[in-house]
């Protein structure tokens, strides 16, 4: 079986020549055999808001928060996905989640 970096590099693959759903399968399998892999919620993240898969987006980038809560660029990210799935208040709670670590201030 595939390793979780070798689904996501097929992922990536798959999304550049314009099938983004079956690269969501890809990284679905990533994630299931490897749940921490932090790469692969993130793209999924981003592939689930192209396929309007809101919800799915939101669990996933909230995912690479849980896996890299020192990360401001996670909330950055999670901030960008709540806005495109129409969850404002959301987007601005993780953005200034972000700001604030960046600051120093958390």
């Amino acid at each position: 079986m595939p390793s979780a970096n070798e689904l996501y590099d097929q992922a990536v693959d798959l999304r550049d020549a314009g099938d983004k759903e079956t690269a969501v399968t890809k990284l679905k399998e990533a994630v299931e055999a490897e749940p921490d892999h932090t790469l692969s919620h993130g793209l999924l993240a981003r592939l689930c808001v192209d396929l309007g898969l809101f919800d799915d987006a939101i669990l996933h980038a909230r995912r690479v928060v849980e896996l890299e809560p020192e990360d401001p660029f996670s909330y950055t990210a999670l901030s960008v996905i709540c806005q495109r799935c129409g969850r404002i208040p959301e987007a601005e709670d993780a953005l200034a989640k972000a700001r604030m670590m960046q600051m120093g201030l958390d």
